[in-house]
């Protein structure tokens, strides 16, 4: 029976702003190692023989981001199932379940979020194999964290103490975020494990308990799947189906109903990294406590978490902080008020600001681009177009751009014309025109382009081409 990974990645990690941005949300970034979050998840079971290609769950707009960094691990996903709006872990676990079942009766899924930490994924790696007997008869298994502190921002798990089937012991209960006074009885009682979130199961099993307690949830997924279509490695599912989805999680609609849900105790070093303070545990500190990175000067500063990523980071006199410098803002926090950072995202949000959505480099499937300089009726931006990228064949109602090479050669559409552009040579692309930039060569295209006129948004662009199926969001 072979093993397939299922990594959900659906989170946006706000409480991590500004590095965590809507567009570009937690589980794209490396935070703890050389490669992201997704990436350290999509290598955790890596040496088990008989695994499968993993599923991979993602909202619509990550897709091309998400697909990038797993080629750069040189993997082959089974899928990405695209979600064209987020309905909780549940529908999307049950999506993945309904794919798997297609090519594979008797597939096992390993369900994994994407922006978790394991720092030793040996161990997890063995309980996983623990708890294949557990599964194949049947069991729906959770692995609980033992815990090390008395935490009050995870969820819990009860054992049940006297009912165990090797080292998996029946589910007693869940039981939500504790206060203080309770988390510390449940760290006395030895039978309280942290909620991690992970699984383990046979798809088939997954649907008939999804079918047993949340049939509409089945039945939505079913219809968005069968009316949906496969797209090289995406399958995007039919959207007025999936809308019609209820929201759930697999805790609620599921684990905390079924008869036959069974924990498995790990001890893997997991974080589910949720806040500033939580990175600041698990990251290597220097002898004041403090965990740095980037270009930082902390003086007479103690058990401080510093990122600096475009200047100089300097802290003179002070202890327990987070200050996080990225290129268009910077957050400056009481430690122990870490959790609050979601609220300057609900205020970005009730602004309508653009910083909580994307940062200054925006990732697009050709490559990215960068705002340099803006004022009324113009804007200057930094594009990069990788080797062999177009961007797609369009116009623009209301702005003309300038482009001018700065390195590598350009492939140009301009109305009829066909031309091309080499180092420190330029063109104009009048408003109106349909037009498209390309890079024929093997090196990475760089381009200052200079927008100019009545409206900049993004939204003014209307698509004829495009080799990532994009015009339909034109």
């Amino acid at each position: 029976m072979s093993l397939y990974p299922v990594i959900l990645s659906g989170g946006s990690g706000s409480r991590l702003w500004p590095l965590s941005r809507e567009h570009y949300p937690k589980p794209l970034l490396p935070l703890v190692s050389h490669q992201t979050l997704l990436q350290d998840t999509a290598c955790r079971l890596d040496g088990i023989d008989d695994l499968g290609d993993a599923v991979y769950v993602c909202n619509e707009a990550h897709r091309y981001l998400l697909a990038e960094q797993v080629a750069q691990l040189g993997k082959q996903p089974a899928t990405i199932i695209l979600e064209p709006e987020g309905r909780n872990t549940a529908p999307a676990l049950t999506l993945a379940a309904l794919f798997l079942l297609r090519q594979d009766a008797e597939a096992m899924m390993v369900v994994m979020p994407a922006d978790h930490v394991m720092t030793d994924p040996d161990r997890f790696v063995q309980a996983v194999q623990q708890g294949r007997a557990n599964a194949q008869a049947g069991s729906l298994v959770t692995f609980g964290i033992v815990p090390e502190t008395a935490e009050t921002g995870y969820g819990y798990i009860r054992r049940d103490a006297g009912s165990s089937d090797g080292a998996a012991f029946r589910v007693a209960q869940f039981v939500e975020k504790p206060d203080q006074a309770t988390a510390g009885q449940y760290l006395a009682s030895g039978d309280y494990f942290w909620n991690s979130g992970i699984f383990l199961m046979r798809a088939d099993k997954w649907l008939q308990a999804m079918g047993q307690f949340q049939p509409d949830i089945v039945a939505a997924c079913r219809a968005a799947m069968d009316a949906g279509k496969q797209e090289t490695d995406f399958y995007r599912v039919d959207q007025a189906s999936f809308s019609a989805c209820p929201s759930d999680s697999i805790d609620y609609a599921v684990m905390e109903k079924t008869e036959d849900a069974v924990v498995i105790p790990i001890s893997a070093g997991w974080s589910d990294v949720g806040a500033w303070p939580a990175l600041w545990n698990i990251c290597p500190r220097d002898a004041a406590g403090n965990v740095i990175q980037g270009d930082v000067i902390a003086h007479d500063t103690h058990d401080a978490f510093l990122v600096a990523q475009h200047r100089c980071l300097a802290t003179v006199g002070l202890d327990n902080i987070i200050v996080v410098e990225t290129a268009d803002a910077v957050l400056v926090a009481d430690k122990d008020k870490a959790q609050d950072v979601k609220e300057i995202v609900k205020h970005l949000k009730d602004e309508q600001r653009a910083e909580h959505m994307m940062h200054r480099e925006v990732f697009r499937p050709w490559g990215s681009y960068e705002g340099i300089d803006q004022g009324p009726r113009f804007q200057v931006k930094r594009l990069t177009v990788k080797p062999g990228a177009a961007i797609s064949l369009q116009l623009h109602h209301h702005r003309a751009e300038h482009w001018i090479v700065v390195t590598g050669t350009a492939l140009v559409t301009c109305g009829d014309q066909v031309f091309h552009l080499h180092e420190n040579e330029s063109t104009y692309i009048p408003i109106g025109e349909k037009h498209r930039l390309e890079n024929p060569g093997k090196t990475p295209l760089e381009i200052i382009e200079i927008q100019s006129g009545s409206y900049l948004g993004e939204d003014d662009i209307v698509r004829f081409e495009d080799i990532y199926d994009r015009v339909q969001e034109s």
